[in-house]
This record gives C-alpha cells, structure tokens and sequence, in this order.
C-alpha cells in the first residue's frame, strides 16, 4: 500500500515539474519573440479628457480625446445600439486613466435599461487615420 501511495506522489511530482518546465518554456518563446518587435509605447488619457465619439460599427467605437487625438476602441463584444446613443459613459477600471483596453468599460442605453460593454483593446489612430475615416465614424 506505501509503494502504491509513493508512487502515486512520485507520479504526481514528475507531471508538476514537467507542467511547470512547459510553462517556462512557453514564457521564454513568447519572451523572445516579443522581444524581436519593438513595443508600442503606452499611450494613456484621463477620462475626463474624452470630448465626443463616434460608432463605425456595434464593435468599433472611435472616442475624441481633447483637440486632436483620436482613440479607437475595440468591444470584447457586440454593445447594441451603440451606434445609435448620443451620449455614452466612458468607465476606467483602475483609476481615472485608460491605458488599454482592459481598463476601460463603455456603458450605453439600451431599450432594456443601461448596457455596459467591455473593451478588448484601443489604439490612438494617426493624423492619417483619422482624415481616413468615414465621416459618420469621425468623433
């Protein structure tokens, strides 16, 4: 009966390192390969920066940031009727600065009540995205 409990933890031991060295291994490729691009510098913006926005779409949503800065935002998801709400709340997750789109949630109106959608990922657009985009999609 030890010897069936021993080796049992021996078994158990030999699957926890070899799950561990996996995941070491996994962290170090995706440390080399991030390495081979250069990282995009953090782009932050204090809510209460946030002048106007416009939806191209139930997924993207493009959100003016003081005179000339333009963010667009990614939803996790479908946010329903967004693209027909005149006003929006913009919520920071952390703080009162969004950095990237897991700090940021945008809450809109929905006919069932307030409807609040997740945001995946955001990136300020160039001055040549912008002049680009549709003018509906312009905040």
């Amino acid at each position: 009966m030890k010897t069936q409990v021993l080796a049992a933890t021996v078994l158990a031991a030999t699957v926890l390192a070899a799950t561990v060295l996996a995941a070491t291994l996994a962290l170090a490729a995706g440390a080399a390969g991030a390495a081979d691009k250069p990282a995009e510098p953090r782009q932050c913006f204090w809510t209460r920066q946030a002048d106007g926005f416009a939806a191209q779409d139930d997924r993207t949503v493009n959100v003016r940031v003081g005179a000339r800065d333009v963010y667009q935002f990614q939803m996790m998801g479908s946010c329903p009727d967004i693209d027909w709400n005149q006003r929006i709340a913009l919520v920071s997750r952390g703080g009162d600065s969004i950095c990237t789109g897991l700090d940021a949630e945008i809450v809109t109106r929905s006919p069932i009540g307030p409807m609040r959608c997740p945001v995946s990922h955001i990136r300020k657009l160039t001055p040549e995205e912008i002049a680009a985009l549709p003018r509906k999609a312009r905040p």
